[in-house]
């Protein structure tokens, strides 16, 4: 009998950095990350994100996250991938760190997101995720560029593009999350630019993925 990995590639990957330890989010997952979500992302009166999911009720936020995950997967396909990645720091969940792209075989670029468990907030931890992250996809998956993106009123997330590497890249104006004008921040970051961390990475299950997402044949 085949193995699940065997045919979602993205289940055999891990990708080491210290402290941390990314994997694709599995359903098993699902229930520790709806977990440290209701316990706190972000101050109630702040909203970073530009889809308000975290003002969801307890009874539909747990719900709406599984299908985020489902979704995430059902959509992928060489043109069109993610990878959403859980986090766990000695072990523990402590949050998201996403890659979004498309037409990646032609651009090389693609977007960073990531939330985390406000308990774990403060502690390096989003600026040690995030640099484990694009320093897989500069080593890992040729990437030639990494963008993000960020409301101004959420500077932690600045601070962690900072800290990172990424350089500004114009601000557009968006409709935000209670109706109202907000500017939004587009950051990108070159190979050069990535301020590694002190960790080794460690990868596995490299190849299945590359395959995977169309850069080996």
């Amino acid at each position: 009998m085949k193995s699940i990995e065997e045919f979602w590639p993205q289940f055999a990957l891990r990708i080491r950095s210290g402290p941390l330890e990314l994997a694709a989010v599995r359903d098993d997952d699902i229930p520790a990350l709806v977990d440290l979500a209701e316990r706190g992302i972000h101050p109630p009166d702040r909203m970073p994100f530009t889809f308000p999911w975290t003002d969801a009720p307890k009874t539909e936020l747990a719900r709406k996250m599984a299908v985020h995950y489902w979704e995430s997967r059902a959509r992928n396909t060489p043109e069109r991938w993610s990878l959403e990645l859980v986090v766990r720091r000695d072990g523990q969940v402590v949050g998201i760190q996403a890659f979004a792209a498309e037409n990646y075989l032609v651009t090389r670029t693609g977007e960073t997101g990531s939330w985390l468990g406000l308990e774990h907030q403060g502690r390096g931890t989003g600026t040690l995720m995030r640099q484990t992250m694009c320093r897989f996809l500069f080593d890992h998956l040729e990437a030639e560029e990494i963008t993000s993106v960020a409301f101004v009123d959420n500077p932690a997330s600045g601070a962690v593009s900072r800290k990172v590497g990424y350089s500004p890249n114009g601000q557009t104006r968006e409709k935000r999350r209670d109706g109202e004008l907000a500017i939004a921040e587009r950051l990108t970051l070159l190979p050069a630019q990535l301020v590694r961390s002190q960790y080794p990475l460690e990868v596995e299950g490299l190849p299945a993925l590359r395959r995977d997402i169309g850069l080996d044949n």
